[in-house]
């Protein structure tokens, strides 16, 4: 499935926050969001007026570059969502978090979402002692993820460790440092993912 390649500090200017793709990068004076905090391009510095249609769309295009997908795939969590029970923007929230790669992220084995699905498709993670290298793959309540024996010693991955006190791990996983491991103990709510996400407006988007 086709990715973005580009400049992702790119990303961050277009959606007009930091949306953090870079990981520690994000949190120096490095940070390109920071030095220039407008829309890219040549004409980035105007002042853009949104339509009702365009807040809706940006919105939509901001989460799918958080948890890093491509249209088809953010959409099919939509339509899965909108099939569930309950809130059709929160049940999608929730299926974006318990994918393999984000939980991944979630507990501090990646410095981002990107770098931890290559984690995944490396073949570097367990889900209940058995190697998963899907990054969708959803993980569920009681669900113990641990990097693989033989991949502790990476020093991506020990590096990303260190830093994980930084964002933190949110209520619903557990971490477990010294077993490089991490547990599912509930199914993810909204009150606990502090994402900068109006998830209303991607529902409206997409039932336009």
């Amino acid at each position: 499935m086709a990715r973005y390649t580009g400049p992702v500090c790119k990303l961050c200017r277009r959606e007009g926050m930091k949306i953090f793709l870079k990981g520690e990068r994000c949190f120096t004076d490095k940070c390109a969001f920071d030095r220039r905090p407008y829309p890219p391009g040549q004409h980035g510095q105007r002042r853009i007026k949104f339509t009702e249609y365009g807040i809706r769309l940006r919105e939509k295009q901001k989460v799918r570059r958080i948890y890093g997908m491509v249209e088809r795939q953010f959409h099919r969590y939509f339509v899965k969502a909108e099939r569930t029970k309950g809130v059709t923007g929160e049940q999608l929230l929730g299926f974006l978090e318990r994918r393999l790669d984000s939980v991944v992220f979630r507990l501090g084995f990646a410095a981002t979402r990107s770098e931890a699905r290559q984690t995944v498709r490396h073949k570097h993670m367990q889900v209940n002692g058995k190697t998963v290298n899907i990054p969708s793959f959803l993980v569920k309540p009681g669900d113990k993820v641990t990097v693989r024996e033989r991949s502790r010693s990476k020093g991506r991955i020990i590096s990303a460790l260190e830093a994980v006190d930084r964002r933190g791990v949110p209520e619903w996983l557990e971490l477990d440092r010294e077993g490089f491991s991490g547990t599912v103990k509930t199914m993810p709510v909204r009150e606990e993912l502090t994402l900068p996400i109006q998830e209303q407006l991607i529902v409206e988007f997409y039932s336009r």
